[in-house]
């Protein structure tokens, strides 16, 4: 029987410990907010207890990666998934599936399963939710600091054509979180020809 506490206790405390410092949204605060994102689907869509487990495991190692690197993240975190799990009793068929849906969370979001939909959605399920602005203004933090954004304009644009291009995939994120996420887009594009 898998304890999926002692799981979720030893991965959140390696990325405590081990993330490195410049990551304000790629944290553990993050990792937990998809966690429990993944839950509330879990419990709207009736999965059962098996595939729940799955998910749960992939929310909690989709950004352990971010340990070694930011770009490509998703594969580290696959192999950390591979290299930790078999010692709380996964087996390999699992670990394969929770691998499927960490990759599923790489930008663009590309899942082929059910459940590959539901982590893809967790990820970003601020998007559409009213805490969007402040998690937005972490990630801003984040990429400028990094050197991968430069100045509030280009961020602007960057949100604006991520927005565009994204969309959820299960129908519970479409019914929870369309209409703010919608409601935000158009908030950013006042802000990009205020900008211009």
């Amino acid at each position: 029987m898998i304890d999926i506490e002692k799981v979720k206790n030893f991965i959140l405390n390696k990325q405590e410990n081990e993330f490195p410092d410049g990551l304000y949204y790629h944290n553990v605060e993050h990792v937990t907010d998809v966690y429990e994102a993944v839950i509330r689907h879990v419990t709207a869509a009736q999965i059962g207890d098996q595939d729940a487990l799955l998910l749960k495991t992939a929310a909690l190692f989709h950004d352990s990666g971010f340990i070694v690197r930011a770009k490509g993240h998703e594969e580290v975190s696959c192999d950390f998934a591979k290299e930790y799990l078999p010692g709380f009793g996964y087996d390999a068929v699992q670990i394969k599936k929770i691998c499927g849906m960490i990759m599923a969370t790489r930008i663009p979001q590309s899942p082929s399963s059910y459940l590959e939909e539901i982590l893809a959605d967790a990820d970003l399920d601020y998007l559409g939710r009213d805490d969007f602005f402040t998690i937005s203004a972490r990630l801003y933090k984040e990429l400028s600091e990094a050197g991968i954004i430069t100045g509030e304009g280009q961020w602007d644009k960057v949100q604006v054509e991520f927005f565009t291009n994204h969309h959820y995939f299960t129908n519970e994120a479409k019914q929870w979180r369309q209409y703010k996420k919608d409601a935000h887009l158009e908030i950013l594009k006042l802000k990009l020809t205020d900008n211009n």
